[in-house]
């Protein structure tokens, strides 16, 4: 089966494509993660972000200088465990004729004029997801997480803990199945 990652020495190509963890995965940092998966090589390893893991703060309360003033208001989002002190934005848009499209870890000057494109999102970061090489494969095949293509909606859906739980559901009856049991059968 020539797209099965279940396959040692198979060759998948996830970069573009979403990361949803496993509903058994309790990992605190990646439990119902959705990370878009920016680059992915089998020999260089992966990059990704946390897409719906909002810290509740704000971009004005890490960077209060007068020239972040467009980004005060600005989600910051936990992106991922690697470099949890680095800042950085980032733009997310829907390209009729190539998909999910975005800009990574851009300047704070273009993410405010990203900030002003119709059908465009900017997100501040802190962290990053990574992996070394053949580290993803392995969690793939261990089934820690489920891929995912990008649809239109993830743009205008709420980047926010419910965008597991929804992208989920629409992956197939089974998934809905998953997304929806609790997160500890047994207190039921």
């Amino acid at each position: 089966m020539p797209d099965d990652p279940s396959f040692p020495n198979h060759s998948i190509q996830l970069a573009g494509q979403l990361l949803l963890a496993d509903p058994a995965l309790r990992c605190t940092t990646f439990r119902r993660s959705v990370i878009l998966l920016a680059e992915h090589d089998l020999e260089k390893g992966a990059f990704g972000l946390i897409l719906n893991h909002p810290t509740g703060k704000t971009v004005g309360e890490f960077l209060p200088d007068e020239f972040f003033t467009p980004l005060h208001q600005l989600a910051v989002h936990h992106g991922g465990p690697v470099e949890p002190n680095q800042l950085t934005f980032s733009s997310f848009w829907w390209s009729p004729k190539r998909g999910l499209r975005w800009a990574l870890r851009i300047s704070a000057e273009d993410a405010a004029a990203h900030s002003q494109r119709p059908g465009r999102i900017v997100r501040a970061f802190i962290g990053y997801s990574g992996w070394s090489a053949g580290q993803l494969e392995t969690e793939l095949r261990s089934a820690s997480w489920i891929a995912a293509k990008p649809k239109p909606t993830l743009i205008r859906h709420s980047h926010d803990r419910s965008l597991w739980t929804s992208l989920l559901r629409s992956i197939s009856p089974l998934h809905t199945i998953l997304a929806e049991a609790p997160d500890d059968p047994s207190l039921n």
